[in-house]
């Protein structure tokens, strides 16, 4: 069978982690890129060497044979490029978040229903490997019941007054990858998130630019129950999450590259290796993902109908919503 043909549309620092897991995934081929700013295109064509290289995405929709492509643009300019290419029936990996609103989602996911390809949002914590084995072990305990988050970040310039009309607020924009990962945890398999039914959130603007604060508890309808806290302009990027089950407890430290990972059970330390066997090897990642759902005709994990959910959590974290949804 051969290689899917992938196409990506930006070549900005969240695309070279795609362009990356595109280059070592032997079930595609990178045929093409589109990039306005032509120093990303040099190095794009250094780096992995496309096929072809374009500064207008509908000139290289028009003129290359695609089976792929990864919206990889700020969320801004996301929506539109994200349904020129379902319309066309392309199978499409879209960029967290799913544009600038749940409206802006739900106008993808609408086009979705009427595509022949299939559409998965980048929310990459699910596609951990260290993740999913955990979600197994706390399946395997009952289910979570209570789940928590941390996603800190020092001061960064993505938030402040310059990019104002281009980003959605950070809990939107960015820390939505840990809001989704409580969700994913709490889910009731290991191909299910969550649903919420109520939440009581503080979301707060500090005095200097990009200085934002978030706290939230949330109640899926399941009966778990979730923490989150986010803020910006803090003193590291810190980026942690903790699952309980009955008598079974994880604790993940996803700050960095080298994931790790602390179990105990009914106390004491839970010390059997994590099974990446189960979920696809210790290599699985979204990508991996996307193209077993292509080959297999099945809906990726992070299809647009779920994330339509968390980006309408992510607003009512927002906007500080208290009460039921």
């Amino acid at each position: 069978m051969d290689p899917l043909r992938v196409a990506v549309i930006g070549a900005g620092p969240h695309a070279r982690v795609h362009f990356s897991m595109i280059d070592r995934e032997p079930d595609m081929t990178l045929v093409a890129v589109a990039e306005i700013d032509p120093d990303r295109n040099a190095q794009v064509r250094l780096d992995y060497a496309p096929l072809r290289v374009f500064t207008d995405y509908i000139e290289m929709l028009d003129t290359c044979d695609l089976d792929v492509v990864y919206v990889e643009t700020m969320p801004a300019h996301l929506t539109g490029i994200v349904i020129d290419c379902l319309a066309r029936d392309l199978h499409t990996s879209i960029e967290k978040p799913v544009g600038m609103s749940s409206h802006e989602a739900e106008r993808m996911l609408s086009m979705s229903r009427r595509s022949n390809g299939k559409a998965m949002v980048s929310v990459n914590r699910r596609y951990h490997p260290e993740v999913l084995a955990v979600k197994n072990l706390i399946l395997e305990h009952g289910g979570a019941k209570h789940v928590a988050a941390t996603y800190n970040k020092p001061r960064t310039e993505l938030f402040t007054f310059e990019r104002e009309g281009l980003l959605p607020a950070p809990i939107i924009c960015d820390a939505i990858h840990h809001v989704d990962l409580l969700r994913w945890l709490a889910g009731p398999s290991l191909e299910q998130a969550a649903d919420f039914d109520e939440v009581y959130a503080y979301s707060r603007v500090g005095p200097r630019p990009g200085s934002f604060h978030y706290n939230a508890t949330i109640h899926f309808d399941n009966d778990c129950q979730a923490v989150m806290m986010s803020h910006y302009d803090v003193g590291f990027r810190i980026q942690r999450a903790e699952v309980h089950a009955e008598e079974f407890s994880a604790y993940l430290d996803l700050t960095t590259n080298e994931r790790r990972c602390e179990l105990y059970k009914a106390g004491a330390v839970y010390e059997t290796p994590l099974d990446f066997d189960s979920i696809g090897g210790p290599e699985f990642n979204e990508t991996r993902h996307f193209v077993d759902c292509i080959r297999e005709d099945k809906e990726p994990w992070s299809g647009l109908e779920d994330l339509v959910k968390t980006m309408r959590l992510c607003e009512a974290i927002a906007m500080g919503v208290k009460g039921r949804l």
